[in-house]
């Protein structure tokens, strides 16, 4: 039983650490905001969970968001970071979760397709009465301010509505639908020689 929890904990780290590389590889949407940056650290994530659980996804964005700040530290005073984590944990938990009751590939799909639904949702709340509030409070701005910045590289945003039609629910769908369909045409084969390697002693 030790064996199997240091395991999953080398399991958990491994993809939190490659979740971490990934997020050097990003790059910026500037057609939606000068906030919207996208990266693919959400593929050993949404992965790792598949194969560990809802603990062990929790565990990874732990470590990945640990090892960025370790590393790279925040450029937003952690409001980015945040952002992160609860976005990450609205896309990951209820796929994972979901998947845990149904293991085929059809409850792989919807899980994902329901945390892809819950993620975007969330997002907007989130940026609207939580991250956005907090990088205002922090930076001494107000919603002018971010509207202004925002209109700059997109003009159709004029509003808090406008920026979350044109900006927040745009980005969140289109990263969630990346990230999504890649998980679903790489999960089967990479599973397998994980699970193998890591969680040799958990029933298969």
């Amino acid at each position: 039983m030790k064996k199997t929890k240091i395991r999953r904990l080398t399991m958990a780290a491994m993809m939190g650490a490659i979740a971490f590389v990934l997020m050097f590889f990003s790059f910026s949407v500037p057609v939606l905001s000068p906030f919207a940056e996208f990266d693919f650290s959400a593929l050993p994530e949404l992965i790792g969970g598949f194969i560990l659980g809802p603990v062990g996804a929790v565990e990874i964005i732990v470590i990945k968001l640990a090892l960025k700040l370790v590393f790279k530290g925040s450029s937003s005073l952690m409001t980015g970071e945040l952002s992160n984590l609860l976005l990450s944990l609205a896309y990951v938990l209820p796929a994972v979760i979901y998947y845990r009751r149904h293991k085929d590939k059809k409850g792989a799909v919807v899980g994902i397709i329901m945390g892809s639904v819950i993620s975007v949702i969330f997002s907007i709340f989130t940026n609207v009465f939580i991250i956005i509030p907090a990088f205002m409070y922090l930076y001494g701005m107000d919603w002018a301010a971010i509207i202004d910045i925002c209109a700059n590289v997109n003009p159709w945003i004029e509003s808090i509505p406008t920026f979350v039609a044109f900006s927040v629910v745009p980005f969140n769908v289109i990263s969630r639908a990346v990230t999504s369909l890649i998980t679903i045409l790489l999960y089967k084969h990479i599973s397998k020689p994980l699970k193998k390697l890591i969680l040799k002693e958990e029933k298969k």
